[in-house]
Formats: C-alpha cells, structure tokens, sequence
C-alpha cells in the first residue's frame, strides 16, 4: 500500500519543516495516512523539539492509527509541558484553545498500536525550520518535566493555564474563511480577539457577511461584534485605546503589523498601525509579509535575569517562527533606534525586532508571487545585500539594518545608471605626507560623500526629511493663507527652491549585493545618468563568490538639502559657548525675548500663526488651518490649542531649546574644486554664497574644541557644479586633518552642521584645541560572520537583539549627564583653580568615553563609564533625584522659565488680540 501522504493533505495547520519532513518519512516507511487536523495541532501545541522527540520515540514502532497515537503521546507528562506555544487566538494559529489545553479532536478510544520504545533512535536528518532555512538548527535537547531544556542554565516553570473546554473544529473553519480576506482585515480580527478563542467573537457566517464591507465599515462591524460580546470575552479583548479606528484606510500609508511576545512564548497581536513613511524592507516584501516583533520582559529582576530566562522561550521562537494564521514569520533583522526611538515611546524598547513571512498556505496568498519565496534565510538577506561580507559580526546588523532607514524611493532604473567607484581623497601633512590616525587607518577629507549627475538629482523630490517630504501634501494651503497674513520674500524664496534639484541628496544605494550609504553632491559636469561613490561609502561589498546573484537594486532617498528651519541652543551648546566666553546676559536676554514671543502666540495673530505651524505635527495642522480661516484666537478651542502650543514653548525653554538669529542647520559636504584652505568653509544659503567669520558646530559634540571659527569663503567656480542650488556646507579638501572628524568625529553621509555669523556671539567666542581621539591601548580580533556555519550565525544574530533589547549599554547616557553635572559645576560662578583643572581633566576623559559609545554598534567595543567618573549628585534642572541647586547659566535658565509659569493669571475668557 503506497503512502497518500502529500504537502497539500495536510497543510492547514503549519508545522515547522524538521517535524513535517519526519512525519512524511514515517508515512512513506509504514504507508500511513497524514495525521489528521487534530493531531496537527496536538504537534502544533507541543513546539518543534517536543514534536521531533515525540516523533522519533515512535518512528520504529509498528503503528496502525499515526493520529491517535500521536495524540495519545501528547498527553504524556514529558511531552505535555511544552505546550506554551499552543494555536490559540493570540499565539499564531489562534484557532482553537488556549496554550496547554487539554484537546480532544481525535474520536477513537486508545490507540491500537505494536510500540516499542525508542528513545535512542538516530536522529533524523531533516530539513529545518524557516528562521533557519539551509541550515541546521541549534539542539535545545527535548523538553522534559523538570526543564525546558535551554543553553543558559536557567529552569523556567511550564506555563500553568486554566482547563479550557475541548477543541472544536470551528476555529479552523474561521481561520479557512479569513483566508478568503485581505491580510489587514485577517489580521485585524486577530487583533480585536486579543486572547480569546475565535469562535467566542466571530463565526464563519459572520466573516463571510462582512468581508465585501468598505475598509471603515468593516472595522466598525467587527468592533460591534466585540463589544457586544459578555464581560468575559471582552476582557481578554483589546482595550478602546488599541483600537484601530481610521478614516484613512485606503490611503496609500504603510501599515505595520504588531506581535506582542511575553515572557511565556504567548502571541498577542495589534494593529495594523499606519505611517506616512516607509522601508526599503516594506516596499520589497510588501507591508503585510513584515511583523514588528516586541519582546515582553519579566516585571521584577533585572535585566540580566530578564536575558537568562526568557533568553531560550525567545530562541524557540526565533527558530519555529510566529504563525499568524495559516502564515509564519521569521526573524530577520533588529535595529537600535536609540535616544531619538526612546523618546518617540519611552515605554517601549528603542531595538525593534522586524520578522518576514517565510510560507504560507491560506487561501489570500495561492498563486500570488512573492519575493521570498523557496528562499533561505540567508538568500533573502542576499536580495538586500550580501551582509556576511562585513569585517565584523558587529558591523553585519548595523549593515542589513540600513534596509529600515525610513526612505523614498527614487524612480530611476538603475541598470541605466554609471555607477563609478572613485577614490577618497587623503589629508596630508606640510610635505605632502599621507596622514594616518592614532589607529594606523589612512585619514581622509571626503568620507561619506560622492556625487551625482543633475538630470538624476532633478528627478529627487526636494525637502524631504527622514524618508518623507517635509512639508505634508496639504500645507501648500496653509502658506497660501499665511500670504495673507505675511506676505514675506521668505515664502516666495521658498517656492522657487522647488524648481532647482536639491543640492545635496543623503541616500542609501543597494546594487547587486553590494550597499553604499552617504551623500550626493549635484555636479553639473557630470555626464548624463552617473553617479560617483567612494569607497568610504561602501558599507557592504558584493560577494564575488555569488555567480547569479538575484538583487533588489534601488536608490533610496533619507534626506535632502533643505531650507534652514528656526534654529535653536541646546543645554550643551550653551555650556561650550559660555565656556568659550559668551555672557550669562546674552542668553538671558535671548530668553526673555523667547519668552514674551511664546506669551504672545495666545494673543497675536503672526505669533500664534508661527507657533501653530511650528508645532503643527501634534494636531495635523488643525489650529493652523483655524487661525487661516478667520477664527478668532479668542475662540475657547483655539485657545486652549495656543494654550497647549504655549506650555510646549516653555516646557523647550526650561531645556535650554532658546531661539537663536543668524543661525542655521546645514548639511554638510566637501568642497568639488579643491579652492578652499584648511581654515576655510563655503556656505551656500537663499541668495547664494555667504562670506565672513563663522562658528562651525557639529552635534552632540562634548569637547570644548568641537566649536570651530572659521571663514566663510566665495567659491569661483562653485555654480559651474551645483548651479543656483542651496543650502549646504561646503568643506575643505586640504590639510593634515578632516574638520568634520574634529567636531565630534564626524562625517559627510548626512550630518547636519550649526552654523552661526550671528555678530555676538563672534564677538565673544574664543575657540578651544579640537579634539584628538586618544591612542588605542589594544586592537580587539572580532570574528566574521563567515566565520560561523549557517545555523550559529542566525542563533548568534538573534543573540545580538537579545543582548540590545535586554541590557542596553548605558555608557552614552551615562557619560552624557555626567559630563552635564561636571559642566555645570565648571561654569558655576566663584570656583577655585584646583577644581576647575579637576573637573576639566573628568570632562575630557567623559568626552573620549562618549564618542566611543557612539561608535560601539559599529565598532563592537565594550565601553564603560568607570565609577569615578560617575556623578553623584544632580544639578536641579536635571530633574533627578539627589539633586542640588546649581547657579550656572543652566540653572537660571531653568528658574527663569519656573518663575513666569508660576506668575501666569488664569484665563478670564477676554483677550485683546492683536492684528
């Protein structure tokens, strides 16, 4: 009797591919029929380890009834504890039970069965799972009653899990009717079922009547059908706040999916959420084949124990994938946002963990192409780029993950394009000397920054800001109206600056395996369709080994060259300025005048106007929009909006976020003719080149030298490359030292640099020695990616997530605020010599600390803030515990600010507005 078994038979319910290729083995040897849905989803529940030691302890036996018996084997003590991954609503299949449960689709009694044991069966050579496709995966050892058989040593307790009533074939015939949906309304429903079983919110019927509703109405059914449900369901439902209610749906907006992952290997899933940008991963797989993973931590312990424990759940997962439906994802790539993510969501991790679809068998996805298909883990990468290719394992994450730069992309072909290496141009001595850095590397002045031919750069959108155009669709409207209430050249100036290409365009180039990353400088000389990189901007080189490599090639947009918005003083640029020499009753002054304008945006109707478009992100321009249709300011709405505007002015002035004239954020790049001396800089703003003294800044720079005055030169030949294109920082070509590398050691791929010639602060500010990075004391040996099998390098790469999410390294921060303190105790009044070379010498030593935390990700380095180095107390403005009141210009800037908040009259509901 020949075995009937088939992929198709019994692809419903998805099982790792190690499991599904023993139990095909076991049917060809015995001639069985596949195991039945209940069976499936008994495997399903135990995990792939406990699937596979359950399937090889009966591999050998005689077996008449394969479903009963693997069902009757799952009820045993040392299989049963590996239930936590069990096809529940929330963990992936959701379709039938909670994770544990006790199930019962199989209708014969015991099985019938010659079964021998075992246990020392050879193991199978299997194809394993997708997360490692090729490759083998890591041995956890079976699952027993005592462990969960994980690598860190640490015993983790089986999931303990209320008795739920027995399975029912009813979820899969839900999940079978969502097939026949697109993947956001499947997905939605997963979301709003939240830990309840699908057949508690939803029918068949029911997903039939509603899956031809418009988008709105459909969620809207959907959320009824929830909140109508008794006090049971919808507690284990999502919250009102989760709720995806949107006018928008059918807007061409990103939507990301959410999977939420707690400590016990449980799914919960929200979304989709919309965004206006978007990823060079989303645009190749397509929204709905990319899952944002977040991964839970434990709620008491610390962050180590969190890793230790939750450190093997979380492997298994990686390694099984995450059903959704009758859909699996594997991980992929993570990326550490860092201080500008955490701030976005300061209770969530700034490292975010992005999965892809690997297969699938509902209906949604039969006969429709996808990029990633009967391809490995490693293939998929290699779309992108060939990332094993980097120097370091460090570097490989830090590499991939530019694909999650939020981008535009340009719509250029590029096997059109010349794409031309060209080399770095090297610093050197009085002699004509190549110079080389404290590390042995040869120095250069153009790192990070090429060029492009202007019928290229033509086509790039102007003004656009971290992958998405600056200005939203409909603000044109709303400056239309501001011609009516300012008709500024301002505005004019700025409508022209679309008829130009930008003049600079920070990018992200992925070519045939190989992925370049920096800034394009417009060159009219240029001939047609070129474009000239450098060999600082190749970040991952092309793998010569690869004979036909399959490539997605595209030339992505991060930002332009754009027009300088209000410029702002940090709490750091105030502290190096005054230490340089400028007056407490500059920046006072400057205060007092920030003050009276934020004060005034409640009554006057320029200031208003000002601070309603500045801050128009936080209610999409509504209280703009009010001011231009001719509604009084003192209209109640209006006014509490100006009132929120206000608060937020004041809440940036405490922090030391003081407006500032004649000061601008440039992006920066290197001088295309070779004119300018080492001391000398080219500044191209609204009417062209301005000359004169400048102080030259780069952020976050910390050392006292990381203000440069320099001369702002008139470049002859500079139109003949860049036209009447604006807004850049031309620097120069010549001498023993890059100046973007003494500011911060910094580069050309993007930063922005502060520029003033406000006449003041020229006037007081003495600069300082630039910074020197200190002699290495020791060279590290990092291992390669090619360095680790297949297997190891995906365990190895979901390690490095782990460690990020779960213990970050503070040494950034750290030596950030403690630098803060040690600074504000430096410019306090009235210290005596001995402390300021105190402080002074903690301060560089902080500084040095700092710029190699910056580079860690990359770097691979371990860097810590010794305890000596450490403050202990905290100046008031800080907000921190163990404080002290410091009476540097910080601290009076702080009670400044405190004192006119507290002096506020309450609004009475009369005005006088002024026109």
């Amino acid at each position: 009797m020949a075995s009937s078994y088939s992929p198709s038979c019994s692809s419903k319910i998805l099982l790792p591919d190690s499991v599904e290729e023993l139990i095909v083995r076991i049917c060809r040897d015995q001639s069985l029929h596949p195991p039945d849905q209940g069976a499936r989803l008994r495997l399903s529940a135990l995990g792939e380890e406990s699937s596979l030691a359950l399937l090889r302890n009966i591999s050998n036996a005689r077996i008449w009834n394969f479903s009963g018996l693997i069902v009757y084997m799952a009820k045993k003590p040392e299989f049963a504890v590996a239930r936590g991954a069990g096809p529940t609503a929330g963990s992936a299949l959701r379709s039938s039970a909670q994770p544990g449960t006790e199930i019962d689709m199989v209708r014969n009694a015991e099985p019938v069965t010659e079964f021998a044991t075992a246990r020392n069966a050879e193991p199978v050579a299997t194809r394993e799972g997708a997360c490692f496709l090729g490759h083998r995966s890591p041995n956890f050892g079976p699952a027993t009653e005592n462990s969960h058989g994980d690598s860190y040593g640490c015993v983790i307790p089986p999931p303990v899990y209320e008795m739920q009533r027995p399975l029912r074939d009813t979820n899969t015939c839900i999940l079978e009717a969502m097939g026949e949906l697109d993947f956001r309304r499947a997905f939605l429903i997963l979301s709003y079922a939240g830990r309840n079983i699908l057949e508690d919110i939803i029918s068949v019927d029911l997903v039939r009547k509603i899956k031809f509703l418009p988008m709105v109405s459909f969620e809207k059914e959907l959320w009824r059908m929830i909140s109508s449900k008794d006090i049971s369901v919808k507690s284990k439902g999502i919250s009102d706040t989760d709720r995806r209610q949107s006018f928008d749906w059918d807007s061409r907006k990103t939507h990301v999916y959410h999977c939420l992952v707690d400590t016990e290997g449980n799914f919960t899933f929200k979304g989709p959420y919309l965004q206006n940008n978007q990823t060079h991963l989303h645009r190749v797989v397509g929204d709905d084949n990319v899952l944002l993973v977040k991964f839970a931590e434990q709620k008491r312990g610390n962050s180590v124990k969190n890793l230790e424990c939750c450190g093997p759940v979380y492997h298994r997962i990686a390694k099984e994938g995450i059903p959704v439906g009758f859909r699996r994802y594997h991980f992929f790539v993570f990326k550490d946002g860092g201080k500008e993510e955490k701030k976005k969501d300061p209770t969530s991790s700034a490292v975010k963990c992005y999965f892809v679809r690997t297969r699938s068998t509902w209906t949604m996805d039969v006969n429709k192409s996808y990029i990633l298909c009967d391809k490995t883990i490693e293939d998929a990468r290699s779309i992108f780029m060939h990332a094993h290719t980097v120097s370091t394992m460090a570097k490989y994450m830090a590499r991939f993950s530019l694909i999650l730069s939020k981008t535009i992309k340009l719509d250029i072909d590029l096997s059109l394009v010349r794409i031309t290496e060209i080399e770095d141009i090297p610093c050197l001595d009085e002699y004509g000397n190549v110079v080389y850095n404290e590390d042995g590397e040869k120095r250069i002045h153009t790192d990070g920054t090429g060029f492009i031919s202007e019928d290229l750069a033509i086509r790039c959108p102007n003004s656009i800001y971290k992958g998405q155009c600056s200005i939203p669709m409909n603000f044109q409207r709303i400056l239309d109206g501001f011609e009516g209430v300012d008709n500024s050249s301002s505005l004019r100036q700025f409508f022209s600056f679309f008829t130009e290409p930008p003049l600079l365009i920070q990018f992200r180039l992925f070519n045939n395996g190989c992925a370049v990353k920096g800034t394009l400088l417009v060159n009219k000389l240029l001939p047609p369709k070129t474009i000239l990189v450098r060999p600082s901007m190749i970040k991952v080189k092309p793998d010569i080994n690869i004979s036909t490599p399959q490539s997605v090639n595209s030339l992505e947009i991060v930002g332009t060259s754009n027009q300088p918005k209000r410029t702002y003083l940090s709490k750091s640029l105030i502290a190096l300025l005054h230490h340089g020499g400028v007056p407490e009753k500059y920046f006072l002054d400057l205060l007092e005048n920030a003050l009276h304008e934020a004060d005034s945006s409640r009554f006057n109707k320029k200031a208003a106007l000002r601070a309603a478009l500045w801050y128009g992100n936080m209610d999409d321009y509504l209280a703009a929009r009010m001011i231009l249709c001719g509604i009084p300011l003192e209209e109640p709405y209006l006014q509490s909006r100006l009132l929120v505007l206000m608060r937020e002015d004041r809440k940036g002035l405490r922090g030391g976020k003081i407006p500032l004239t004649d000061c601008y954020y440039l992006m920066g790049t290197t001088d295309p003719t070779g004119k300018l001396e080492a001391n000398e800089v080219c500044v191209v703003l609204a009417n062209g080149q301005v000359s004169g003294d400048v102080l030259v800044y780069k952020h976050p720079g910390l050392h006292f030298g990381d203000i440069h005055r320099l001369t702002s030169t008139y470049i002859d030949d500079l139109e003949r490359y860049i036209g009447n294109a604006k807004y850049a920082i031309f620097f120069p070509t010549k001498g023993p030292r890059s100046l973007a590398d003494e500011m911060a050691n910094s580069d050309y791929d993007g930063d922005m640099y502060w520029i003033s010639k406000n006449p003041q602060l020229l006037e007081y500010f003495n600069p300082s020695e630039p910074w020197e990075a200190p002699i290495t004391k020791q060279i590290s040996v990092h291992r390669k990616p090619t360095d680790f099998s297949g297997m190891d390098l995906e365990r190895e790469l979901f390690q490095q997530f782990l460690v990020a999410r779960f213990t970050p390294s503070h040494a950034m921060g750290s030596a950030s605020d403690s630098w803060l303190v040690f600074m504000d105790r430096l410019l306090t009044p009235n210290i005596c010599a001995e402390e300021k070379k105190w402080l002074t010498e903690k301060l560089l030593q902080l500084v040095n600390i700092y710029y190699d935390a910056l580079d860690a990700s990359k770097s691979g380095a371990m860097v810590n803030v010794p305890n000596q180095l450490r403050a202990e107390f905290y100046p008031h403005f800080m907000e921190r515990d163990n404080s002290y009141h410091s009476t540097s210009i910080l601290g009076m800037i702080y009670d400044k600010v405190n004192e006119m908040q507290q002096e506020d009259p309450p609004f009475s509901g009369k005005l006088l507005v002024l026109s």
